[in-house]
């Protein structure tokens, strides 16, 4: 893949630490870390949103088990992210997945796993959203796209 440019980088790194500040020391946010699924591969998800586990993961990366939600933000890889990804991610059992399309400044959210294959999908511009895992925890969509 090539390197990504400033704009991903950008909103990538702000999401992330805006995330911690919600979420605090319920998760573990890793940025660009692989995640294992169960047919051996190893992606390396934007942001995974994960249990705090600490050493556990000196001996393995984060399990679907152990996965709150991934986030991935797209500009280039936005058709492969809406479609490929997705379906590996519902497929390993990802409860949860979103997309920020950097060319839209929208959110796409994937849940609700059925056969393999997220049920719901939703598509916000503002507002806010909870994550299934934190209900109580409103993010505001714009925070993750808006400088």
């Amino acid at each position: 893949m090539p390197p990504e440019r400033e704009l991903h980088a950008y909103y990538n790194t702000e999401a992330a630490d805006y995330l911690r500040l919600l979420l605090g020391d319920r998760v573990k946010i890793r940025d660009a870390k692989p995640i294992t699924l169960p047919n051996d591969s190893e992606p390396a998800p934007d942001i995974a949103i994960v249990k705090p586990l600490g050493a556990a993961y000196l001996e393995h990366h984060p399990y679907p088990d152990d996965i709150f939600w991934l986030i991935e933000f797209s500009n280039a890889t936005l058709s492969k992210d809406l479609s490929e990804q997705k379906d590996v991610y519902a497929e390993a059992g990802i409860r949860e997945y979103w997309v920020v399309n950097l060319k839209e400044f929208e959110l796409n959210v994937f849940r609700e796993l059925e056969n393999g294959c997220y049920a719901t999908v939703f598509i916000l511009t503002a507002g806010t959203v909870s994550p299934l895992d934190f209900p109580e925890v409103q993010i505001q969509v714009r925070r993750l796209m808006t400088p």
